[in-house]
């Protein structure tokens, strides 16, 4: 299948564009050795290829340098039909230096090249009109006003890219005067001749800059925003919650009805709706963390938050361009570790990579409901505007995020990985703020889930067996004189110091293969322990077990600072090359857990 290269900037639409015409028949990879997505999917009879953002063919990071040596092996590849170059329309220089630099790259190999002249919908918001065939004909190829958000020209734009596809020779570029200017000077020549002024777009951006980039309001207006973050993974999910731990509870008690009484009824019960089905109440969950993230990348938000908290994070030797990892470290780890490598500085991405596991990912967010629905009650303040439960949720993130200031203030005095002279310095593009479209946020929002279902379950799903043949077996139910216990017991003197007993020991224990296990494996040993009476869910089988506060606040502290998740520390080890890094983190973060919540358990049945 012959092959159609999307190419554009950060933040110009290109990623809405690509949805636009692939819809949601679109996979997602990785370049080899980079964490930057290449997204693909099928338009037409061809195959539209999405590389990532970048400014200039001239890189200044790893990842760009990278995305660049790939998108100039699929320019010369024979597969590749035509390139799109999508251009913002309301800041026409800075799109059309990159959009020039390829160019030249296609022509230089006989390749045909499309501009797709996005965000027109933005540009009419002021009154100004583009002379499309003008500039199509100063390119010397064509050029199409469109609207990836509104649809303006798409039907158009998407006629006319099969027809160039299928006859790329009709696209091929055609030479005159501007192509004899670096790529620069010549975009600043058209920009001026057909672009709208730059004083008529950044008037309204200003205005809101000048409120949300004020050093006091500028602050106050971000601590909400990141409240309303963490208060809405309560208060947004606990419907969808509720929906699914119902869903989960009448298959539970319908295959309970059909099958009949023994082992394998046992099993299913336990087992499958006990432990997996406990941990996949909290998907709703995740599900919301993505989609608010996602409102304030797309809305614009995003890049001013990172430029507010360049200047405190820059006393810890971070970088504002560590905000942006540390928020995706909300969702997962993984990528944010990846993530890092937009830092220019070895040492500040370094500092960065090491203390993003310190942000509560979505994979604490089941511990951290689990355990905060057992001790803390549902009761919200302010007319409902304030959930007590969202409120704590708030401090154990907050929690996680200055722990990780404090390590990142330590890392930075004792790690010398280079001169600090040496730093470039910080340097980050504001988009312009806009609506976020709700169809890529929705196939993002779903997604998450989808792939949190999909990394997680397996794992628990086998760890949920394991632990029930251990639970059930051999006294066929008698969890008191199972194997479980026996290990257990023997172990439960390691955990005696956090105030809980050898079943949460053994949900510890596991939970370092992934922390959400945690939830599956408790599920699963207090249903078995329950069998006759588990009706109720897993929140008030606990309360009922006696599970006291300062174990509770304890058991939290441990999930706040311990590492546990194999794959972070896998990505760790592949990102920094050493294992003094990956694994050091790992035991370090882990004893450093521990010794808190020891002495938080023993402050707090002190008081």
């Amino acid at each position: 299948m012959q092959k159609i290269v999307l190419v554009g900037k950060p933040n110009s639409g290109k990623s809405l564009l690509f949805n636009q015409l692939t819809g949601l028949r679109q996979r997602v990879a990785n370049f080899p050795g980079v964490t930057v997505e290449l997204k693909s999917g099928k338009f037409a009879d061809f195959e539209l290829v999405d590389f990532p953002g970048t400014y200039s063919l001239q890189s200044i990071s790893q990842d760009e340098s990278i995305a660049i040596e790939q998108l100039q092996q699929a320019v010369e590849s024979e597969q590749t039909s035509l390139i799109v170059c999508n251009l913002d329309a309301t800041k026409l220089e800075r799109s059309l230096v990159f959009a020039l630099q390829v160019q030249a790259l296609a022509k230089s190999h006989n390749k045909g090249c499309v501009f797709a002249l996005n965000m027109m919908d933005e540009v009419a918001r002021f009154g100004f009109d583009y002379d499309v065939e003008g500039l199509s004909e100063k390119l010397g190829s064509p050029v199409f006003a469109i609207s990836a958000k509104t649809l303006i020209g798409i039907h158009e734009f998407t006629e006319a890219l099969k027809q160039y596809a299928a006859s790329p020779a009709t696209a091929l570029v055609k030479v005159n005067d501007i192509h004899q200017l670096p790529a620069v000077k010549a975009a600043k020549q058209l920009a001026v001749q057909y672009g709208i002024g730059q004083d008529i777009v950044l008037r309204d951006q200003n205005k809101l800059d000048s409120f949300l980039l004020n050093s006091v309001f500028g602050a106050i207006a971000f601590a909400m925003i990141m409240f309303f973050l963490f208060q809405s993974i309560f208060t947004w999910a606990a419907p969808l919650m509720d929906a699914v731990e119902w869903g989960i509870a009448e298959l539970a008690g319908l295959s309970t009805a059909l099958l009949p009484t023994g082992v394998f009824n046992d099993f299913i019960n336990d087992a499958i709706f006990g432990g997996v089905g406990a941990f996949l109440v909290f998907v709703p969950q995740i599900m919301v963390l993505t989609l608010i993230i996602g409102l304030l990348e797309d809305s614009g938000y995003l890049a001013r938050a990172a430029l507010i908290c360049h200047k405190p994070l820059s006393l810890f030797g971070l970088s504002g361009r560590s905000f942006i990892p540390y928020l995706s470290g909300h969702a997962c780890a993984i990528p944010a570790i990846m993530a890092a490598r937009t830092i220019e500085s070895p040492r500040k991405r370094l500092i960065t990579m090491m203390t993003v596991p310190l942000m509560s990912c979505s994979a604490r967010l089941p511990v951290y409901a689990l355990l905060i629905a057992v001790f803390v009650p549902n009761v919200s303040y302010l007319g409902g505007w304030v959930n007590l439960q969202g409120a704590i949720f708030f401090l154990l993130y907050f929690g996680g995020i200055v722990t990780a200031l404090i390590v990142s203030k330590v890392l930075n005095y004792y790690l010398a990985t280079e001169d600090a002279k040496s730093d470039l310095p910080f340097i980050l593009e504001l988009p312009t703020y806009r609506l976020p479209h709700w169809r890529p946020l929705l196939y993002k929002t779903i997604n998450s889930g989808l792939y949190f279902i999909k990394r997680a379950a397996p794992i628990i799903f086998s760890v949920s067996v394991v632990i029930w043949v251990l639970g059930y077996f051999p006294a066929n139910g008698d969890l008191r004189h199972s194997y479980l216990a026996m290990i257990g017991r023997f172990i439960e003197p390691v955990f005696e110091p956090l105030g809980v007993d050898w079943r949460y020991g053994v949900a510890i224990l596991v939970s370092f293969l992934a922390r959400e296990v945690f939830v599956g494996v408790l599920g699963t040993m207090f249903n078995i322990e329950n069998a006759d009476e588990n009706m109720s869910g897993l929140a008030q089988q606990i309360q009922a077990d006696g599970f006291t506060l300062a174990s509770g606040i304890a058991l939290l502290a441990f999930y706040v600072i311990a590492l546990q998740c194999v794959a972070t520390v896998a990505t760790l080890k592949g990102e920094t090359n050493k294992n003094r890094y990956s694994w050091g983190v790992f035991v370090a973060y882990g004893l450093l857990a521990y010794v808190v919540s020891a002495i938080l358990y023993a402050l707090l049945s002190y008081l």
